[in-house]
C-alpha cells in the first residue's frame, strides 16, 4: 500500500472545500428539474445537509448560499445555525439571470434603471456578507447577445466596468469581489464575460480585492484550464475555483467524473503555484445532481478531490526538475503519469479512521439511513430548486 508522508498528511488536513447551498436542491436540464425525496425546504435544511457532508469527510467546513434563492428573514439566525453544525456560511452569490428585467442585461444593460437595480442587487449581497461574516462576493452575469449587431459589444464592456466599479467600492476591508467566466450559455453569440482574459480585464482595473473564479466546466472543449490555473496564480488573481465536471458544455457534473486525468493535472498546477491551502484561493464545488442523491453526491464530489490532491502531491518535483531541465520528455511525463496511476485511497481510508472519521464515507453515510430518515421527515412544503 502507498503510504503518504507526514507532509502530504498535514496539507490534506488543512484542505477546505466550499459546498453551495443550491446542489442540494432539485436540478435538471433545460427540459425538466427532477424531484427527489427528502430534498430541503428553505435554507436552514441545505446548510444542514451540507454540514452532514462535513460530518463524514472534514473536508466541507463552510456553505456558499445563492441570492434570492437563499434568502432569510435573519441572517444573523442562519450563520447561528450554520455554526451549531459545525459549518461556516461562505461565498454569497449574485442572480441576475431570473428577472424579467435582465431579459438583454443586467450590469451590462443601456437602461439606467434597470443597471441601477441590477448595482443594487449587489449591494444587498455586500449587506447580507456583512450579516454572514463571508467574505466573497462572486458574480455570474449571464449577459450577451444572440446575433451579429444585437447590441454594442464595446459600450456593454464599458457599462460593466462602470457597474462593477460601484459594487467594488462598497466592499469591506476584508471582502472580496469574485468575477466569474463562461465561455457561451444562455447568450449564443457573444456573453460579456466569456473568458479568463475578459474576467482579469475587468477585475485588474477595479483593484487588489478584485480576483477571477475557475469554474472548471466554462470552457471551450480542448481547453488547457491547467495553464489558465497557472496563469492567474502566476498573476496573483485566482481567488476561487467552482469544480465540477463536463463532457460537453456546463454540464456541472460530479468533479472528476469525466476527466479525473484533468482534474489532477489542475491540481498540480495549484500545488506547483502555491495556492493550495492558500486562504486567497478558494475551493468551491458548483455542481448540479440531478438525477443521484445529493448528500452523497457531495460526499463523492470532495473524495475526489482530496484523493486527486494527495496524488498530486505525490509528483516527484525533484525528479520532474531534472527531467525537464534536461528536456528528457518520457522522463518528465513518467513522473506525471507515476503519481497520477498511485492509488491513494487505502491509504487516505487509513487516515481517515486514525482521525475518527469513517475509512469509506459513502459507504458509511448509505448505511447510517441518513437518506432515507430525510425522506420520512420532509414531507410538505416547497422542495428547493433553481428559483426556489
Amino acid at each position: 500500500m502507498t503510504t503518504l508522508s507526514p507532509e502530504i498528511l498535514d496539507q490534506l488536513a488543512g484542505q477546505g472545500i466550499e459546498l453551495p447551498s443550491w446542489a442540494f436542491g432539485n436540478s435538471g436540464t433545460r427540459f425538466r428539474v427532477w424531484t427527489t425525496e427528502g430534498t430541503p425546504r428553505d435554507p436552514y435544511e441545505k446548510i444542514a445537509d451540507a454540514a452532514k457532508v462535513n460530518e463524514y469527510t472534514a473536508l466541507a467546513p463552510s456553505v456558499a448560499l445563492h441570492i434570492p434563492w437563499d434568502k432569510v428573514d435573519s441572517y444573523d439566525d442562519l450563520r447561528s445555525h450554520a455554526e451549531g453544525l459545525g459549518v461556516a456560511l461562505g461565498t454569497i452569490n449574485s442572480n441576475t439571470f431570473q428577472d424579467e428585467d435582465y431579459k438583454f442585461g443586467a450590469l451590462t444593460h443601456h437602461d439606467d434603471r434597470i443597471r441601477r437595480k441590477a448595482v443594487d442587487h449587489h449591494l444587498e449581497c455586500i449587506d447580507i456578507m456583512d450579516a454572514t461574516g463571508s467574505r466573497d462576493l462572486k458574480i455570474w452575469l449571464a449577459e450577451g447577445s444572440n446575433y451579429p449587431g444585437q447590441t454594442d459589444m464595446r459600450a456593454r464592456q464599458d457599462r460593466l466596468q462602470d457597474s462593477l466599479q460601484q459594487i467594488y467600492d462598497r466592499l469591506g476591508d476584508d471582502q472580496r469581489l469574485v468575477l466569474e467566466y463562461k465561455f457561451f450559455e444562455p447568450s449564443f453569440y457573444h456573453t460579456d464575460v466569456p473568458d479568463w482574459g475578459t474576467s482579469y480585464a475587468q477585475v485588474a482595473s477595479l483593484g487588489d480585492k478584485a480576483m477571477v473564479c475557475l469554474d472548471t466546466g466554462h470552457h471551450a472543449p480542448g481547453t488547457n484550464i491547467e495553464f489558465i490555473v497557472m496563469q492567474l496564480l502566476r498573476l496573483g488573481k485566482l481567488g476561487s475555483f467552482d469544480f465540477n465536471s463536463r463532457f460537453y458544455a456546463d454540464d456541472d457534473l460530479i468533479v472528476g467524473a469525466a476527466d479525473p486525468f484533468q482534474l489532477f493535472r489542475i491540481v498540480f498546477e495549484v500545488v506547483r503555484g502555491g495556492g493550495l491551502n492558500n486562504p486567497d484561493v478558494a475551493f468551491m464545488l458548483d455542481q448540479c445532481h440531478n438525477v443521484e442523491d445529493k448528500i452523497p453526491g457531495q460526499i463523492r464530489s470532495v473524495l475526489n478531490v482530496q484523493e486527486m490532491t494527495a496524488r498530486a502531491l505525490l509528483v516527484d518535483r525533484e525528479a520532474l526538475d531534472v527531467a525537464q531541465r534536461e528536456n528528457d520528455v518520457l522522463a518528465a511525463n513518467a513522473v506525471f503519469m507515476d503519481a497520477f496511476y498511485t492509488d491513494v485511497r487505502p491509504a487516505l481510508a487509513q487516515w481517515r479512521e486514525s482521525r475518527g472519521l469513517p475509512a469509506d464515507p459513502m459507504a458509511a453515510y448509505a448505511a447510517s439511513g441518513h437518506q432515507q430518515r430525510l425522506a420520512a421527515e420532509r414531507v410538505g412544503g416547497t422542495q428547493a430548486g433553481w428559483g426556489a
